[in-house]
């Protein structure tokens, strides 16, 4: 019963496939190698580098390795980019996925879990937002992530096909024993720009707009740690298993903060201010978008363990001063 985890040495995906091997189960990563990075993976992993949009590489790992299984992390995230090249991502998260889809229908692999992301809801008219909140994508980004969702749901109609939609907010933390993290050099992720602001790796902290509906005026998130993230994935991969239904899922606290509380935060971790500049906002920023994971608790018995701002900046700036450290090696 082996698992692919496309994507696996990004960001997201080492910290699920270090849980998998963990939980006695080592995984086979398929990833281009185009964000991620191998020594994030577990020792105990197998590394394919290649493309999921090649399928011809996918019938050979999925009949050399007997996968059961597919965690799909691989794709590109960058709202702001998305609005310039759409095209970009229309290709690596909707047309890819088309084929990684196909290819397990091919392969008679019926369980899949996506990526999938909060931008789906756009700009949602009430927080927390629940599942049922209407779907209407503001970002290519967003609409990428909805068509491919789109098509599981076909599929699951059509096909001896299940899967699991995990629509995230907004991750953030590292691993908690160091072990992978956050380490693509140009990340927009707030938590990892300020960190890299806090050790003096960039100059600046750009304040996104300052004018949302908001109590600050600047943007509110609710923000996940990848480690919580990782175990909703290991529960929707035992629903699919024990042959539960096709789902779409909320991955959130309940709760957010907003620019502004996540930076004096941080300061208060760090024990001193960090420079900072408010400018204006960016394309495709919702002011708020918070969870309601009822449905994700309910269904799997999800329990997070690090629902702590304070904890989730700490493990990320742990794991930037050790890859500052790595970088400099």
């Amino acid at each position: 019963m082996t698992v692919l985890v496309t994507g696996g040495a990004g960001y997201i995906g080492s910290h699920m496939a270090h849980l998998l091997s963990d939980r006695g189960e080592p995984p086979v990563i398929l990833d281009n190698l185009s964000t991620g990075f191998d020594w994030a993976i577990p020792a105990d992993a197998t590394l394919v580098v290649g493309d999921i949009a090649d399928k011809d590489l996918l019938d050979r790992v999925f009949k050399a390795h007997g996968i059961t299984a597919v965690i799909h992390f691989a794709g590109s995230i960058i709202v702001p980019e998305s609005v310039d090249n759409p095209l970009k991502y229309y290709h690596n998260n909707t047309a890819k996925t088309r084929t990684l889809i196909e290819a397990c229908v091919y392969n008679d692999i019926e369980n899949f879990i996506f990526s999938s992301t909060a931008a789906v809801y756009g700009m949602p008219e009430v927080n927390p937002i629940t599942e049922e909140e209407r779907l209407l994508p503001i970002s290519p980004y967003g609409t990428s992530k909805l068509m491919s969702e789109l098509m599981m749901r076909d599929c699951a109609a059509a096909y001896p096909f299940r899967y699991v939609a995990l629509r995230y907010f907004n991750v953030a933390g590292a691993d908690p024993k160091l072990r992978c993290g956050q380490s693509t050099k140009d990340a927009t992720h707030l938590i990892k720009v300020a960190n890299q602001v806090a050790l003096g790796q960039r100059d600046q902290l750009s304040i996104y707009g300052t004018d949302y509906p908001t109590a600050d005026g600047t943007c509110i998130r609710d923000y996940i740690h990848v480690t919580d993230l990782a175990e909703a994935h290991y529960l929707a991969l035992q629903h699919l298993r024990a042959g539960g239904e096709a789902l779409a899922l909320n991955c959130g606290y309940g709760h957010g903060f907003s620019v502004r509380e996540v930076v004096e935060t941080l300061e208060a971790v760090i024990g001193r201010p960090i420079d900072k500049v408010e400018t204006e906002r960016r394309a495709g920023d919702p002011p708020s978008l918070v969870a309601d994971s009822g449905q994700l608790r309910a269904r799997f018995g999800w329990e997070p363990a690090h629902d702590d701002l304070a904890q989730i900046i700490r493990h990320a700036l742990d794991w930037e001063e050790k890859l500052s450290l790595r970088n400099r090696a």
